[in-house]
């Protein structure tokens, strides 16, 4: 997940060191907020190790989300201030905020195992479409996307940077039945 931080070359974390922005994210993916509550993590393992993960929850949850960096940023006398993250997800989505597969697991299929894990997520969440910005410098991921029936719905500037919006109709969420 560094991997996405350093890609995404955001401004407020350029000038925090490695190590201290690993033991943030690392803190945050232990939170219940993470792993269960208003997110969910996927991960996927082979070899006895974790090989990729997925995260995403509703848009609406957006910024339930972003308080948990903004708490552990500002814990971290690392950050010179609190993490200000920018508006990512669109109005009735389930976001898949970031999906990442270790590099020496790539071309194994790990990348599209997760994706089709996804909709289960989106629908027990009673969302009908799953978002995702993809990096315009990443074609690969983009083609995966593409070729999993993601389309673009426009541009999304996230920092400095100009990212892909992609979405993907999955249908009607899970009904619950009440007794």
């Amino acid at each position: 997940m560094n991997l996405i931080y350093d890609e995404m070359a955001l401004t407020d974390l350029e000038d925090v060191p490695g190590p201290d922005l690993l033991k943030v994210i690392t803190a945050a993916y232990r939170t219940r907020t993470y792993l269960s509550g208003a997110a969910t993590t996927v991960v996927a393992e082979a070899d006895g190790q974790v090989v990729g993960v997925a995260f995403g929850y509703p848009g609406e949850r957006e910024d339930i989300v972003d308080d948990v960096m903004v708490d552990l940023t500002t814990q971290n006398a690392a950050f010179d201030g609190p993490y200000e993250p920018e508006p990512e997800t669109h109005p009735g989505e389930w976001y898949l905020d970031s999906l990442a597969v270790d590099p020496a697991y790539q071309g194994r299929g790990i990348g599209r195992q997760l994706l089709s894990a996804l909709p289960h997520y989106a629908r027990r969440d009673r969302q009908t479409v799953i978002g995702l910005n993809v990096d315009r410098e990443n074609p690969g991921a983009f083609r995966l996307y593409e070729r999993m029936g993601y389309q673009v719905t426009g541009p999304q500037m996230i920092g400095d940077h100009t990212y892909d919006h992609m979405q993907l109709r999955i249908g009607q969420p899970v009904q619950t039945i009440h007794a």
